[in-house]
């Protein structure tokens, strides 16, 4: 029995039934660590180096902090991670204590590219935003991804703003 992320009835069968039959769509598990969850990462950002001890460890703050929902699919025969994404639920004051949900970190192996795996995880993401009473979902992405965000009925709002922090070595 796996130690997931969160409840996995929280998974939508639909979405799972749109995957060819070897995938499957399901909450991050400590397993994936062994699975190269971080290698499909990398494809997206910087990961750094990152133990199988501290992935745990970070693993099992986001469980008990019940504000992250990340999703995988998995290759059952390769038993490899090959997309993953992330729902961060935002506890907020505006909309009568409302939640808006942030998808974030959003990428598939580049071996598994155009087989809509992208898109059944934004399917899911938005599923579970519904799921958990967002009033409202946000996305950032560059500008090379905007089509695909549309595709999968999301709308371009306003603009993004970033300040990245300098590591200190």
């Amino acid at each position: 029995m796996s130690n997931y992320l969160f409840d996995e009835s929280l998974i939508s069968p639909l979405i799972q039934t749109e995957l060819p039959p070897i995938y499957k769509l399901r909450p991050l598990a400590t397993e994936d660590y062994d699975k190269g969850v971080l290698d499909c990462l990398k494809q997206l950002s910087i990961v750094g180096n990152v133990s199988k001890e501290n992935f745990v460890e970070r693993f099992e703050s986001m469980k008990s902090a019940s504000r992250y929902y990340i999703v995988v699919i998995e290759n059952e025969k390769d038993k490899k991670v090959v997309a993953v994404g992330t729902l961060l639920v935002e506890l907020k004051f505006l909309r009568n204590c409302g939640k808006a949900g942030h998808i974030e970190d959003i990428v598939v192996h580049d071996s598994q590219r155009g087989m809509n795996l992208g898109r059944r995880i934004i399917e899911q993401l938005k599923y579970l935003g519904q799921k958990l009473g967002c009033y409202k979902i946000i996305l950032n992405c560059n500008q090379n991804n905007i089509t695909f965000y549309e595709k999968c009925g999301l709308t371009v709002k306003d603009v993004q703003m970033t300040l990245y922090y300098e590591a200190e070595n």
